[in-house]
């Protein structure tokens, strides 16, 4: 049951071809992952094309670079690159596009927001002071100010002997995975929204339509689809004198 929860299918609505190429062949979600890079080659051709309005005050660096007719990059914004901006999308004031980028149809990444190895579906948004490394954001996915998709665990050092990290390894219903991976952040389904400074631990990979209360700090593994997931914590007022 478990492998089916991890397949892309669950995950994403596949229908498009154009998405379900990002995930051919793949048994496992986190198997696109490492194929980003590929993509981004794929899409830019290992050139450059920009059709989009680039404002003044924005840079881009040398390497391969697209961006789509209806792209908008803001002043301030650092496309590093190589990256694909698709149509529609937006890469808002002081955003950092760093290394294998996709941004699909009317994404966004916003002020103050990074993303690193990443693919955004059509119309996922990472709007404010956000962090997306090593992440994959489904249709319509909402990151609320300040999330973090955590990529790197802080016991991931790396061996004296081989130079080597740790990889992630995950537990779905009583049965463990290996993704191979030693950068991994969040896959998240269709239309997950977070809400304000939730932080989601490298590894998570959270269902189609769930919502993810804010300042929650959430374990890496697999989450349902259709939940809430809420943070509870005691507040009290207290007097003064």
């Amino acid at each position: 049951m478990s492998d089916h929860l991890l397949h892309p299918s669950t995950l994403f609505n596949l229908n498009q071809p154009a998405t379900a190429a990002f995930f051919d062949a793949c048994t496992y979600v986190w198997e696109a992952l490492p194929q980003i890079k590929r993509h981004v080659a794929r899409l830019t051709a290992g050139g450059r094309r920009i059709e989009g309005v680039v404002m003044d005050g924005a840079w881009l660096s040398d390497a391969p670079i697209v961006i789509e007719a209806g792209a908008l990059v803001e002043p301030g914004a650092y496309i590093l690159g190589p990256a694909y901006i698709g149509r529609g999308a937006v890469v808002r004031h002081g955003a950092f596009v760093r290394e294998d980028v996709i941004l699909l149809e009317g994404a966004i990444l916003g002020h103050a927001s990074e993303a690193k190895n990443s693919l955004f579906l059509p119309h996922a948004h990472a709007p404010h002071f956000a962090y997306v490394g090593d992440s994959i954001l489904g249709h319509r996915v909402n990151l609320g100010a300040g999330t973090k998709l955590s990529n790197l665990g802080i016991l991931s050092e790396k061996d004296p002997a081989t130079g080597q990290r740790p990889t992630i390894r995950l537990t779905v219903e009583e049965q463990e995975y290996d993704t191979g991976l030693t950068k991994f952040g969040a896959i998240l389904g269709d239309d997950v929204q977070t809400g304000c400074n939730s932080v989601l631990n490298p590894g998570c990979i959270v269902g189609p339509r769930t919502l993810i209360y804010a300042n929650t700090s959430l374990r890496k593994g697999y989450h349902p689809a259709d939940a809430i997931i809420k943070l509870r914590q005691n507040v009290r007022a207290i007097n003064r004198g």
